[in-house]
């Protein structure tokens, strides 16, 4: 297979050959043979090895409110203890709930970089109690409400730009999130023993052993488990969606949760969605030198071997396969490589057509502002590292295509 950056060309390990050297050749052997022996590979090498759901972990909501935002939603507010007592680690989650739904809502589910509270100025929504980072300088949010690393209430709503609340709801998708601290740190030094964390320490002995972002992908499946209790929400439509980092747990968490009917990653990057193997944007020495809690401690041995790796990101879209996933890029988002995003996918598309779906319909770079829709769809977007009303439009349009008409 091979991966085409200007006049260089890059053979990229193919995702229809077993170990053994035999080519895969029906979806059913995708399924049973292929597809196993990649999640073992992406999680012993790179992503790390998740433990089980907690047998003592439980649920609690402690916010019900029937006539939120004007009576255009239900909010709840949801307690994850992971050991079972509000001593351990837990993680609060916000759900808003069209009101106008006559049945369970489909679901837009992802995590937060800021809090809860920062997604909409809605007093009602809990204040975090993780810590939340400071500063003015932040070019997405306003940080100087924060004290002492710890959010207050000029808090609120800071980071509303990026969560258009009113318009998803009025889709008629719930929308559920959580932030990304509560569940485990991403501050720099991170030791991962915080946090999830703290329940597994044995986990942090082991080369494979899972970091910050397989973290929060194992978040986003313990939400799908409170989502799955939940009788206001369709638990066969539920979407999982991610920003940047957050976006590279979302992919990671649609690829080994296959009870996410859908997929969003959105500017996800080096470790999301665009290929090692072109050697352009973020590389792996970076990702393991600046951020080193985010992935295994056995992904360090790839260093400087982007090229040679034996694996890569469109056999992490290809794993979702068949079912639709979006990747969405911006033109100036230089370290995310938008041209390694749209590759990926291109790349992942012949896992798709062995069920018979389209994959990702074209092979060239569309022009910016065109959403091309397939099972696999991808957009690029004039601007940087954002997420805006456009890239919302196209995702909540790609979801009315696969989920019910409502």
């Amino acid at each position: 297979m091979v991966c085409t950056t200007g006049s260089v060309a890059q053979t990229l390990p193919n995702p229809l050959v077993l170990t053994t050297g035999k080519r895969v050749q029906t979806a059913r052997q995708w399924t049973e043979e292929r597809r196993p022996e990649l999640l073992k590979l992406f999680a012993s090498e790179m992503y790390g090895q998740a433990p089980p759901r907690p047998e003592r972990m439980r649920f609690a909501v402690v916010d019900e409110d029937r006539q939120a935002l004007g009576g255009l939603a239900t909010r709840k507010q949801v307690v994850i203890y992971y050991d079972g007592t509000p001593q351990g680690p837990k993680t609060d989650v916000l759900l808003y709930i069209p009101n106008q739904m006559k049945g369970p809502a489909p679901a837009i589910v992802g995590l937060n970089f800021w809090g809860n509270h920062t997604i909409h100025p809605d007093p009602g929504i809990r204040l975090a109690k993780s810590f939340v980072e400071s500063g003015k300088n932040n070019p997405y949010i306003d940080l100087s409400c924060v004290q002492h690393n710890r959010a207050t209430e000029a808090c609120r709503g800071t980071n509303a730009r990026q969560w258009p609340v009113e318009k998803i709801l009025k889709a008629g998708y719930a929308l559920v999130t959580a932030y990304r601290e509560d569940v485990a740190s991403d501050e720099a030094g991170s030791t991962l023993t915080t946090g999830v964390h703290q329940l597994f320490p044995a986990y942090q002995q082991r080369p494979d052993n899972f970091g910050t972002i397989g973290a929060w992908a194992w978040a986003l499946s313990r939400i799908m488990d409170y989502l799955e209790t939940d009788k206001a929400i369709d638990r066969k439509q539920v979407a999982v969606f991610g920003w940047s980092r957050l976006g590279k747990a979302a992919l990671w968490a649609g690829a080994s949760d296959p009870r996410f009917a859908l997929v969003i990653s959105h500017e996800s990057g080096a470790g999301g969605a665009k290929l090692f193997h072109r050697g352009v944007g973020e590389n792996i020495r970076r990702l393991c030198t600046v951020f080193p809690h985010w992935y295994a401690k056995s992904f360090r041995q790839y260093m400087d071997k982007d090229t040679l790796l034996p694996f890569d990101q469109h056999m992490v879209i290809g794993l979702i396969a068949p079912r639709p996933v979006y990747i969405g890029s911006a033109q100036d988002d230089k370290g995310a490589d938008p041209a390694g995003e749209f590759a990926s996918a291109v790349a992942a598309t012949p896992v798709y057509r062995l069920f018979k779906t389209n994959g990702l319909p074209v092979s060239t770079l569309p022009p910016l502002n065109q959403s091309v829709q397939g099972q696999i769809s991808y957009h690029i977007r004039p601007g940087g590292h954002d997420v805006t009303d456009y890239d919302w439009e196209q995702y909540l349009r790609f979801a009315d295509k696969h989920f019910r008409p409502r």
